[in-house]
């Protein structure tokens, strides 16, 4: 009996504490649970916004180790929709993001750095434009937890700001950096 209570207490200590353990996600761009928007000045009157339709990632989370957390995130650059088909063509050309040539852009994490109350810096390097640099993205965790459907997920927030010159690309005026929001929403693998 003694041997039974142990091994029962074994089991839940061990399902508890796989509730908290390191688990792989999926970004869920097929449920259209995620995106990555910009937003870019124009010509210092107002704001374009866009978004990258077309993208796919992986991410490993820990809520008990949020510093060993990773992400990994590749998007195709000729997806790019400001929902006006002939700005779209030029911003996509050579003279600015030159999709034609750098059809994918990658971001990589190197460093999760908590923050406390869910919020963290992810620091990692952004392949764009033939260029790679380091960027930091301010995150928040959103929640987790069973869907509907038989799966886990769990739901993040973040923006970060990139600088053209950086990249290489062409400013216009004084468009000189976008601001990208994005939203993650993944499915446990």
């Amino acid at each position: 009996m003694k041997k039974h209570i142990i091994a029962m207490g074994l089991m839940a200590a061990a399902s508890v504490s796989g509730i908290a353990q390191a688990a792989d996600y999926a970004i869920d761009t097929k449920g259209a649970h995620a995106s990555i928007n910009f937003k870019v000045e124009h010509l210092g009157y107002s704001f374009i916004k866009g978004r990258f339709n077309t993208f796919d990632g992986t991410f490993s989370y820990d809520p008990q180790n949020l510093s060993a957390s990773k992400v990994q995130v590749n998007v195709d650059t000729t997806s790019l929709d400001s929902n006006h088909a002939e700005r779209d063509k030029h911003l996509r050309s050579a003279d600015f993001i030159d999709a034609g040539k750098y059809s994918t852009a990658t971001f990589t994490s190197t460093k999760v750095e908590p923050k406390g109350n869910g919020e963290m810096t992810i620091f990692g390097e952004l392949s764009l434009h033939g260029q790679t640099k380091p960027i930091a993205i301010d995150a928040k965790f959103i929640g987790e937890g069973e869907d509907p459907w038989g799966g886990y997920r769990a739901g993040f927030t973040g923006t970060t700001r990139i600088d053209f010159k950086d990249f290489g690309i062409q400013v216009m005026g004084s468009s000189s950096y976008a601001d990208i929001e994005l939203h993650v929403e993944g499915i446990r693998q």
